[in-house]
């Protein structure tokens, strides 16, 4: 009967302590195949045994927003969002790397580069306050363009793929778009070309990483091995099993077809296991502690 009783008592103990009686850890993510293994995680209820949920937005900025003003404890970002974010809040550590865009952050445009260098006003659709910012600087300058003829016009990617863009033709605007998959893909149906990607401006390498905030690094580390370990075997499952994957995300990436998200895939690299020069580089270019990173 005594050991009976204690085994009851462990079994207590256990079912107390587990992932889905501790606070809800909420992840604010946006529409990026990078953060495919989060969606699929996510809905093969992996993240639910942790009770993590998520919030996904239109925008890199949107999603920052909302881990900004406290609605997640957690959230995707390239370097620019994790850096102004932490001059903001002074509150977010990188945690578990994700992946490099490869080509998958790009411009896209109605001229070409030579027609783009001829013109005396171009107009750039890009999010402001993101990683698009520093794509569309480094852009300009290989590319020998006068940054004093651009007009910027903020919006989120959402808002540039629903932009009359047949009317800006007729008035034979000058156009570029800095976006990322999957909203490239509808915005090259409505005749946009690229002129340039991350796999093509050497200057600029674009990582994707999961940030959180210090009290979640501090107070849930155990939780947080365990949803890198949920990370690093979803991609393993999305590298296997493309078609079972794309099914059960599809409606996260504006539901593009199958053969567009095979092609999305290969224009990122993941780093879910980082190399330690790839560290010591974020770390000395990007101020991201490599000793904070889950490897």
């Amino acid at each position: 009967m005594k050991k009976l009783f204690s085994i009851i008592l462990l079994s207590v103990f256990f079912i107390a302590c587990s992932p889905q009686d501790k606070k809800e850890i909420v992840i604010s993510t946006n529409q990026w195949v990078g953060y495919t293994p989060l969606y699929y995680a996510y809905e093969k209820g992996y993240l639910r045994k942790l009770n993590i949920k998520i919030i996904n937005s239109v925008s890199l900025a949107e999603a920052a927003d909302i881990y900004r003003m406290g609605q997640a404890n957690m959230v995707t970002t390239t370097q620019h969002e994790y850096n102004s974010l932490k001059e903001s809040t002074n509150n977010i550590v990188p945690v578990i790397l994700l992946d490099r865009s490869n080509g998958g952050d790009m411009v896209l445009s109605n001229k070409s580069i030579a027609e783009l260098q001829k013109a005396e006003k171009i107009y750039a659709y890009l999010e402001i306050d993101s990683i698009n910012q520093e794509i569309i600087k480094d852009f300009i300058k290989n590319n020998a363009l006068d940054i004093n003829k651009f007009v910027f016009i903020n919006r989120d990617q959402k808002q540039i793929q629903d932009i009359d863009y047949d009317k800006e033709k007729k008035e034979k605007k000058n156009i570029v778009i800095v976006t990322y998959i999957p909203y490239n893909i509808t915005l090259k149906k409505r005749g946009f070309k690229e002129v340039a990607s991350t796999k093509s401006i050497d200057s600029i390498i674009v990582i994707d990483a999961l940030c959180a905030s210090k009290e979640i690094v501090k107070n849930e580390r155990e939780r947080l091995l365990s949803l890198k370990k949920i990370i690093d075997k979803s991609i393993d499952e999305i590298n296997e099993n493309p078609k079972a994957t794309y099914d059960l995300t599809r409606k996260y990436l504006s539901n593009i077809s199958y053969k567009d998200y095979l092609e999305s895939l290969e224009k990122i690299k993941w780093i879910n296991k980082p190399s330690p020069e790839l560290l010591d580089f974020i770390n000395a270019k990007y101020d991201y502690p490599k000793e904070n990173i889950f490897k």
